[in-house]
């Protein structure tokens, strides 16, 4: 909170009055000016001791994993807060910046594993903020494009606790960005369409809007549904031969790339154990990847023969 001064002085019309009468005159205003000065700057301390007893979240896009994409605002915030609470999809090159006297939190998600609930982070946040401590709320690729930022954000603001955001680089963008896959291209797609395949009972997706859409879809966390995705949009009518992108820890150097089609990408991952985070992209554009290949070709010290041909395949 900026600082200010209260400034109350008498009133100008005293400073006129001559002799002896406009002297005691101004002497009483001047000790009734101060009096409220010293009422005031009391209220005014113990409303900021109040204040200061709040600490603010800051809602932190971490990106898709490469430190190098943080914004210069998101890393000072990383390192200036308090506390972190940071999520399963924070690469470990992005938390060893955190400072190693920070206190932190994990409460990562993990499909078939431990994970914590989402009301308990809600929880967490609450607290560390009315203990007096500003948290870096630290969430892979953006806050608000499938992170839940904007459910934190309601219920932080219900207990009156201010919120920041600072924006990430979204895995769409990313990701894609990292396997040679350009989100639109003149001429194979004007559009670009994000979509989760992770939902908390039953996948709600109108599939023949999608494949009527001709644009490029990416799905987030749906490796897990990549065949009820081929089959969906091959059944809404997106023909077969509808290039296809896996791209498995990207941004990462352990990125992987795999590229097939509609019909075959099931089978073509199945033998390469591919894990999550996995980013499952749609469309023509798709087809540009090998032309458009960068990020595999400045690391290939670190790859031999067989694996750039299975990144490439």
């Amino acid at each position: 909170m900026a600082n200010s001064t209260y400034s109350i002085m008498p009133n100008k019309q005293f400073h006129m009055l001559n002799g002896r009468e406009g002297l005691l005159r101004q002497a009483r205003v001047a000790a009734i000016s101060s009096s409220v000065f010293d009422g005031v700057n009391s209220k005014k301390a113990k409303s900021e001791e109040s204040q200061r007893k709040v600490g603010t979240v800051f809602l932190v896009g971490a990106g898709p994993g490469d430190p190098d994409l943080l914004t210069i605002k998101a890393l000072r915030c990383i390192q200036q807060a308090d506390v972190v609470v940071y999520d399963r999809l924070v690469s470990a090159d992005i938390l060893s910046l955190i400072p190693s006297d920070k206190e932190t939190y994990n409460v990562g998600k993990a499909k078939g594993a431990h994970s914590v609930p989402q009301s308990d982070t809600n929880t967490l946040l609450v607290e560390l903020a009315k203990c007096g401590k500003d948290v870096c709320r630290l969430k892979g690729g953006d806050a608000f494009v499938f992170g839940r930022g904007g459910e934190e954000m309601q219920t932080l603001h219900q207990e009156d606790i201010q919120v920041e955001v600072i924006p990430g680089i979204t895995a769409a963008s990313g990701c894609t960005s990292y396997a040679g896959i350009p989100l639109t291209h003149r001429g194979l797609s004007q559009g670009c369409t994000l979509v989760t395949a992770h939902a908390e009972k039953e996948l709600s997706v109108n599939w023949k809007a999608l494949a009527a859409l001709d644009h490029t879809l990416v799905f987030y966390m749906g490796l897990s549904k990549l065949s009820l995705i081929s089959e969906e949009l091959s059944q809404a009518g997106l023909p077969l031969t509808t290039p296809v992108a896996v791209i498995e820890k990207g941004c990462t150097a352990d990125q992987r790339v795999f590229i097939s089609d509609l019909a075959t990408i099931k089978d073509a991952i199945k033998r390469e154990a591919v894990v999550s985070p996995s980013l499952i992209v749609v469309g023509r554009v798709v087809s540009l990847a090998k032309e458009l290949d960068w990020f595999i070709t400045q690391t290939t010290e670190h790859l031999d023969i067989e694996q750039l041909e299975k990144l490439s395949a």
